[in-house]
């Protein structure tokens, strides 16, 4: 008794030490930019030990201060990602319980297409799964958590992100998160994505690029393959309509 006792304070001890660690990181962050975020350190160790890189491009960074960012990017990625960003404090429970309603019905639809696919012979295809994630709570996870699906992270994101809304100004959330968000293989950051797309600077991007860049965030490999996506075309068009819309921090 006296052992599973100490057991469980020593697992109490080191959580307790896990969320101070994590919430001084992010204090700090209101200062000091940071250097990299635990998704770019998974991908830079990806690309160097599986061999992805094209042998042309391995990585692409360069942080820009929130005043070098095109107002248009800002209000595309509000517009496609987070049209609540400046109101909410982190989380959007009603987004979340949207989205699992979503998920559920696209799982019972494809468990159906499954079984029919099964009986011609052919694979089938995973359901099409959608998140309810704000701006805040993807910078928690890109910054600080693995990518695994499991409750258990899921729970502390959502801690991570109220940390952030305490610790930081929309502005900041937001400079940070267009600073480090992934835009394709080894790239990061708005900067690295004007470039590498339309060979210009984050702050000099315009309505219809600012809104491209936007669409392919959920997927941004996927879409980097795939530029003459129709998808993407009639997605951009939608964004860049609802812009003018999107209020900024």
């Amino acid at each position: 008794m006296i052992a599973a006792l100490r057991w469980f304070g020593c697992v109490l001890i080191a959580v307790f030490a896990l969320q101070l660690f994590f919430i001084l990181r992010i204090a700090a962050m209101a200062v000091i930019d940071p250097q990299s975020t635990t998704f770019q350190r998974s991908e830079a160790w990806q690309l160097a030990t599986q061999g992805r890189s094209n042998g042309e491009r391995e990585w692409r960074q360069q942080w820009v201060p929130y005043s070098q960012i095109s107002d248009s990017l800002k209000r595309a990625v509000i517009a496609s990602e987070d049209s609540e960003f400046i109101y909410h404090q982190g989380v959007e429970w009603e987004a979340i319980e949207r989205a699992r309603q979503r998920n559920a019905k696209a799982e019972e639809i494809a468990a159906r297409r499954a079984a029919q696919l099964r009986a011609r012979g052919k694979a089938p295809r995973p359901a099409p799964l959608r998140g309810g994630s704000t701006i805040t709570q993807q910078l928690a996870k890109n910054l600080l958590l693995s990518g695994e699906r499991t409750m258990l992270r899921k729970g502390q994101e959502l801690v991570l992100a109220t940390a952030l809304e305490t610790f930081l100004s929309k502005e900041r959330i937001l400079e940070i998160y267009l600073n480090n968000v992934e835009w394709g293989e080894g790239i990061f950051g708005a900067e690295a994505a004007a470039q590498h797309y339309f060979r210009k600077p984050a702050a000099r991007l315009g309505v219809n690029e600012a809104a491209r860049l936007a669409v392919m965030l959920p997927s941004p490999k996927f879409f980097e393959r795939r530029q003459g996506s129709g998808y993407l075309a009639s997605r951009t068009a939608t964004i860049a309509a609802r812009m003018p819309a999107a209020e900024l921090p």
